[in-house]
């Protein structure tokens, strides 16, 4: 075919192209704009600074050595880490695989044969109606031109789909940090509760000794004897509750450190520092699309998605590639090597879409919802992360305001009890107000406790909030579908 022939080719198959139309076909999602998210009134009052974003490490500003040993364990030897980096690499693999039809594709082959041809076939006697091998062998040569952009909008998407692992794999690492932090304060929490069970116990076994003490004298009846004895059992039980609790939570540190459960009988007593209480970035909502990788994520998958719709378009349009080939061709042995026997040729090859019973459409049609619902996961994401740091703000709030509470609470209460038991010691009230007043202190001292969990909670809350240190790679938020 001489080039006249196959540029008249090339407008008639243009021409036909018609036949297979994108009407109609479109998305409807948009991305949000992080600016348009509102959020000055809900982080008003609360402490801005540039440096405010999380590091890499930001478990250690929690300042115990302990728990930094054991998420360095998890982010090495966690199964949940493997599998994201065997989700990156798998990203990778199909993203080279996706690459190679851009490249020029080269092949060898060999096809000898024994057979009998035909006496009323193209082959002329002696060699028709007798048995001859047929050896053929070949290099062949092949490019596709990809006019349209298809195969470069295949690679593109696949490309997406590695950011969007890579940073999931950050996210992976993120979680997982975040839930050992998480465990290991409820540890701490279960240690200071239990510090206060054994305090109380110590501590009614001296009320007991003293009721003892009053009833062999005959200033009490067998009454607050039994009163003061059956407080015994109470803490006893309370103790051992607790033990079970950090048992139970000591397992979980050690399961989610990737160990086996006698990792966790290692775990002594945490020592944390207290939070420095609630630092956010001068820039937020703006910059939190830049931080947190689960938005990282979403976003190239919605990157990903666009470059799909690309790919699904071209494929109505005409396939254009040039096929070559070079070798070796004959009817026996003897002379295959022979300078005779070679053989080449080179030709363009064009296919395109008429009538395809609407698989086109279709697959169109699919990668624009995809597309939509990138967008859309993408934006609920993104509102997500923001109300994860406007929440975190509130509990931190919270924190704050009942501090002074919690700590006037228990002043007043450990007042009452010194007052309630040294009136029983004179004689001047019933053991009954030493228990009511005892109780009243209890209650308070595991509100502080509760309130240093939670105050605890919140910064690594806030830490996951803001990222976790991450540092991600965003596409422009233009880019987009159809």
């Amino acid at each position: 075919m001489n080039a006249r022939a196959l540029l008249s080719a090339l407008v008639a198959a243009l021409a036909a192209a018609g036949c297979a139309s994108t009407a109609g076909l479109t998305t409807h999602a948009r991305l949000t704009d992080p600016a348009q998210l509102q959020a000055k009134h809900s982080i008003s009052g609360a402490r801005f600074s540039p440096e405010a974003w999380p590091g890499a490490d930001w478990w250690k500003s929690l300042g115990d050595p302990q728990l930094d040993t054991l998420i360095g364990e998890a982010l090495a030897d966690s199964p949940s880490i493997r599998l994201a980096r065997a989700r990156v690499e798998r990203a990778n693999a199909l993203a080279e695989a996706a690459g190679a039809p851009r490249r020029p594709q080269v092949n060898a082959a060999a096809n000898p044969s024994y057979q009998r041809f035909s006496q009323n076939f193209i082959y002329p006697p002696p060699y028709g109606g007798h048995w001859y091998w047929q050896n053929q062998a070949t290099l062949n040569f092949s490019y596709d031109f990809d006019f349209w952009g298809k195969n470069a909008a295949v690679y593109a998407a696949a490309l997406g789909q590695v950011k969007a692992a890579e940073a999931d794999a950050y996210a992976a690492r993120l979680v997982l940090s975040s839930a050992i932090a998480r465990a290991y304060v409820q540890l701490a929490h279960a240690f200071d509760l239990l510090q206060l069970a054994r305090d109380t116990l110590a501590q009614r076994d001296k009320v007991l000794a003293l009721v003892q003490h009053r009833v062999a004298s005959g200033i009490d009846s067998r009454i607050e004897l039994k009163q003061a004895e059956a407080e015994i059992p109470a803490a006893r039980e309370r103790i051992v509750q607790i033990e079970e609790t950090i048992a139970l939570t000591r397992n979980q540190l050690a399961a989610l450190a990737g160990a086996g459960p006698d990792r966790g009988l290692t775990i002594a007593r945490p020592r944390l520092a207290a939070p420095k209480g609630a630092l956010l970035p001068s820039k937020l909502p703006a910059e939190l699309i830049g931080q947190r990788p689960d938005v990282i994520a979403s976003r190239w998958r919605v990157e990903a998605a666009a470059r799909d719709i690309d790919a699904a378009r071209a494929r109505f349009y005409p396939n254009i590639n040039v096929a070559a080939f070079v070798g070796l061709q004959s009817l026996s042995w003897s002379n295959f090597i022979d300078s005779g026997s070679a053989i080449a040729g080179v030709g363009p090859a064009l296919s395109l879409p008429i009538f395809d019973g609407g698989a086109l459409r279709g697959n169109l049609g699919a990668r624009n919802a995809d597309y939509d619902a990138a967008v859309e996961q993408y934006d609920q994401t993104l509102s997500d992360a923001l109300r994860e740091v406007a929440d975190q703000l509130v509990a931190f709030r919270s924190v704050e305001r009942q501090r002074p509470q919690v700590k006037a609470g228990l002043s007043a209460a450990q007042e009452a009890y010194d007052l309630a038991l040294a009136r029983y010691k004179a004689g001047l009230s019933n053991f009954l107000s030493v228990l009511a007043a005892e109780s009243q202190v209890i209650a308070q001292r595991s509100l502080v406790a509760d309130l240093r969990a939670r105050e605890l909670d919140a910064s690594i809350n806030l830490a996951h909030a803001l990222g976790g240190g991450y540092q991600g790679t965003t596409p422009p938020l233009a880019a987009g579908g159809s």
